[in-house]
């Protein structure tokens, strides 16, 4: 994710399955959401990014199951 907000991809072709574009977009959303509510505060995108997955991820699986 960069500084805006917005993941960075190495290439301009939309992916192949428009899930995991879907699943990559909630993601970053709420690592941002994340992000602007511990203030702002740069150095944290990873751990932001890995707790918006697990959420995302966990509450995908509770919807199938």
């Amino acid at each position: 994710m960069n500084h805006t907000g917005s993941v960075t991809t190495l290439s301009s072709k939309q992916p192949l399955n428009p899930r995991y574009s879907e699943l990559q977009e909630k993601i970053c959303r709420r690592a941002y959401e994340l992000f602007e509510q511990r203030g702002r505060i740069h150095g944290h995108d990873l751990d932001d990014w890995l707790k918006a997955e697990a959420e995302i991820t966990r509450k995908r699986r509770s919807a199938v199951a």
